[in-house]
């Protein structure tokens, strides 16, 4: 079986525009006579990687803590496009797909509102993407919010460079347990199982 981290870096990814800066302070060091090394860190739930909650965008949606973990792992499909995707599109891609869809588009792919309502009304539980929003820059709103109201877990900053296209994967993204709040940084894994065996 072969094992990918697809996660951000937290200390290496710059945050989202306007989200807060990360800051990670040595409290105890070795180095300084301390008997023992402890760091402290402050960070956005939006940083890196990280799944939205559709509390995100509605106040009455799902926050971290109350998405079903089933979720976050299970059978999943790659497609790559450096395109905004539309409805039309998404009406195409779904029926080739697991339930769990990651979009390779080296940080330039995104889908609009209207591809956002069509996965909503699909039987997809994730929808992931390898830049800081799955949203096209003008359509932000709406297509979180679309999603949201769908119920479907959004899974942002991915690292999909060494991610070749096809349905044969197991993604592993558990968010860590923030009860209450709207997102939660992850470590985001694909599993491929090797062939030939």
């Amino acid at each position: 079986m072969y094992i990918y981290d697809i996660s951000r870096s937290i200390p290496d990814t710059e945050p989202y525009e306007g989200d807060p800066k990360t800051k990670i302070v040595r409290v105890r060091s070795l180095d300084e006579n301390d008997n023992y090394n402890l760091t402290a860190f402050s960070m956005c739930t939006h940083t890196a990687t990280h799944i939205d909650a559709p509390y995100h965008f509605d106040e009455y949606g799902k926050k971290i803590d109350e998405i079903r973990t089933a979720v976050f792992y299970g059978r999943c499909s790659v497609i790559s496009t450096d395109q905004v995707l539309t409805g039309e599109d998404m009406e195409k891609i779904i029926p080739m797909c697991k339930k769990r869809l990651l979009i390779h588009g080296n940080g330039a792919g995104c889908i609009e509102s209207s591809a956002a309502q069509v996965i909503a009304d699909s039987e997809l539980v994730l929808v992931g993407i390898d830049a800081p929003s799955i949203a096209a820059p003008y359509d932000e709103e709406r297509t979180h919010r679309a999603l949201a109201l769908g119920d479907v877990a959004i899974l942002e900053n991915l690292d999909l460079d060494d991610i070749d296209d096809g349905d044969d994967y197991t993604l592993c993204a558990f968010p860590i347990r923030l009860d209450g709040c709207e997102a939660a940084p992850c470590r985001a894994i694909l599993l491929e199982q090797e062939t030939g065996f």
